[in-house]
């Protein structure tokens, strides 16, 4: 049976307020480990081959478990539990496991195996640099097996969100961010080499992830079995949904294989300069996108499978409401404030200032895009919770073509910002046309209110926002001079401080709902756990 609107929505933003609470803590370890990793190898040819061989992994992580697997299965597991059937689900859940963890070795087996012809194909420009070719054949075969375990963690993170449970799974990437700070730290003198450290703690890292999970899953009824039940009618629907899926995520992992096909054959540096504006890019992304994608998928499954499309209306509209809150302010912020940023996170060691200007560069092209980024975290749950994995794949093949295209002109122009830029202009018209798609599939079953007018006020929020960041540039002690870390953190503490209150006064003065509605979690939660 359903909430009611008022439960429901609680229940959303209390969930995704969870899953960012966690995500925070894990994305600043994770700067935490760019730190540490920008200290030991900068953007040489070193750092290079490590983000090119991480990457791999990484890719397929996102294209067989932490997408394609886990968008087919919980809109189909979330069915099965919204209805009662729980120790159906519980085999469902178990065989899911199975057949993931087959197929999954066998891919992390071929994967080491032709390691040198991965390499070639994903970065053919190396060939030109043998040690960096063969340093990254050899960092890919030690982190290649990292598919197979944080594939497994996402499937078991599916599995607990579905069942209503976010914290834990949300928190699982702070392992793998200690695992990699401590090996870099403990192991790189040891074994006179810190991308080989890195990697090391990588699969460490999978490992601990997935250890993390098993207990939960059991307390959870969902206990890590072997089950062969293959045949099973859910586990035949989940593959027919993951095919389109994983067609269209693949999609997305091509534009991202021939960006860094594409760096290859640019300056030394191109790649690194890539992959940590990448890294700063998905801050918000990880944070509050992700966040609000990861609860609203079960939430808009079960309202899915009920047929009950006025509280889908409310999920969803809530949702898209929120991520303009929060996303637009953080676009804008990002490309104000992108040099103090990377200058107080990574220029030490190897980083030098050349570097923080290229890197800072990177991220204002990349952030014209985190609005169309943002939104296809939710945009994208809300067709796989109506089973609709083939319309994602279509518009998701125009949005290649047009990055390909970009990419290709814009790189001869502006080199690797015309990669960021190419991305960016292929995420706007992938979103835009989702929108459209969405808005005809669902026809006058769901609308989507408030958009506009939180839109509105967003952008007067943010106005304010600039004005009162721009502002304090015109005092003498204000202004940088990227000389000391400690005086570049306190001014850039004060201009986001400022800039943050500037942005909520205005939302305030404006009587902004999304701004309430976050106003009502945090009285939840003092009032749950007494604090005054």
């Amino acid at each position: 049976m359903s909430n009611s609107p008022n439960q429901s929505l609680a229940n959303l933003v209390k969930n995704a307020g969870t899953v960012a609470f966690a995500t925070l803590l894990s994305r600043i370890l994770g700067f935490v480990r760019d730190m540490v990793t920008a200290s030991y190898l900068g953007t040489s040819i070193y750092a290079d081959a490590f983000f090119v061989a991480f990457r791999i992994p990484n890719l397929l992580r996102r294209l067989f478990g932490e997408g394609s697997l886990t968008s087919a299965f919980i809109p189909v597991f979330s069915s099965y539990l919204s209805v009662g059937k729980r120790d159906e689900a519980r085999a469902i859940a178990q065989t899911a496991m199975t057949l993931a963890s087959i197929c999954l070795t066998i891919i992390t087996l071929l994967g080491i195996v032709f390691s040198p012809l991965i390499i070639s194909l994903i970065a053919p420009g190396f060939s030109a640099t043998p040690e960096k070719y063969e340093l990254a054949v050899f960092l890919n075969r030690i982190m290649f097996p990292y598919i197979l375990l944080v594939s497994l963690v996402a499937l078991a993170m599916g599995i607990l969100n579905a069942d209503g449970h976010f914290f834990i799974p949300a928190l699982a990437p702070v392992l793998l961010n200690l695992c990699m700070i401590g090996a870099a730290l403990g192991l790189s003198q040891i074994l006179g080499n810190a991308a080989l450290a890195l990697a090391i703690g990588v699969l460490v890292g999978g490992l601990a992830q997935l250890l993390l999970q098993l207990p939960v899953l059991k307390k959870h009824g969902f206990p890590w079995c072997l089950r062969g039940n293959f045949r099973h009618p859910a586990i035949k629907r989940i593959l027919i949904l993951m095919g389109p899926s994983l067609l269209g995520l693949a999609i997305t992992q091509i534009t991202i294989f021939c960006n860094t096909l594409l760096a290859s054959f640019l300056a030394d540096g191109s790649i690194s300069f890539l992959y940590f504006a990448d890294r700063l890019i998905q801050f918000p992304l990880g944070v509050f996108a992700v966040a609000l994608g990861t609860a609203v998928l079960p939430a808009l499954s079960r309202a899915a499978a009920e047929k009950n499309w006025a509280e889908f209306s409310l999920n969803l509209s809530l949702a898209l409401r929120l991520l303009i809150f929060i996303t637009l302010p953080a676009m804008i912020g990002l490309m104000a404030l992108s040099r103090p940023i990377v200058f107080l996170l990574f220029e030490r060691g190897h980083f030098g200032p050349t570097s923080t200007t290229m890197v800072s560069q990177t991220i204002i092209a990349y952030a014209t895009g985190l609005w169309a980024y943002a939104a296809l975290r939710i945009i994208v749950p809300a067709f796989h919770s109506l089973q609709d994995t083939k319309t994602p794949v279509k518009i998701g093949a125009l949005a290649l073509l047009c990055n390909l295209i970009s990419a290709f002109i814009l790189m001869h122009f502006f080199h690797h910002l015309g990669l960021a830029l190419a991305t960016a202009i292929a995420g706007a018209v992938n979103c835009l046309l989702l929108i459209f798609a969405l808005k005809q599939r669902l026809g006058r079953d769901v609308s989507i209110v408030g958009c506009g007018r939180a839109l509105g006020q967003g952008f007067l929020a943010t106005t304010a926002m600039v004005a009162a960041i721009q502002g304090l540039d015109f005092l003498p002690l204000i202004a940088s001079d990227y000389q000391n870390h400690l005086r570049e953190g306190l001014r850039l503490g004060l201009k986001i401080t400022c800039g943050l209150f500037a942005y909520l006064a205005c939302a305030h003065l404006l009587k902004s709902p999304e701004l309430a509605e976050l106003g009502n979690l945090r009285r939840r939660r003092r009032k749950r756990t007494g604090k005054p």
